[in-house]
């Protein structure tokens, strides 16, 4: 059985390069940037979750709370609009995102046609 504790974390501004960036040249990586305050960012985050479960290990997903500490410099590197904004990194690289409350049937597509 998988250990779901590594296949969904928490990540900050600080860990972003070395747990995101980097770790995406071997897993494409989902990026949640949410906010506690945010309505839609709770409606996406058990559908994510059980897109990562239905996954079994393929993808990962880092959880980017962003009104903690430095993380709104994330939202601001990526330009971000809104939240939830999900993004999917590859290779060191932003490949895909979306905006918005998102049903799993959305997600499967986005997932399946990012990776081969």
């Amino acid at each position: 059985m998988l250990n779901k504790e590594k296949l969904i974390f928490d990540v900050d501004y600080e860990q972003f390069d070395d747990l995101v960036v980097k770790a995406s040249n071997t897993k494409p990586i989902l990026v949640d940037l949410w906010a506690e305050w945010c309505s839609p960012c709770l409606v996406i985050a058990p559908v994510l979750k059980r897109l990562i479960d239905e996954y079994e290990g393929e993808i990962l997903l880092a959880k980017v709370e962003v009104d903690e500490g430095e993380n709104m410099k994330l939202a601001g590197h990526y330009k971000v609009r809104g939240f939830p904004t999900v993004l999917l990194i590859m290779d060191g690289e932003e490949v895909a995102r979306f905006s918005g409350a998102k049903p799993l049937s959305f997600l499967r597509e986005f997932i399946n046609s990012h990776i081969a």
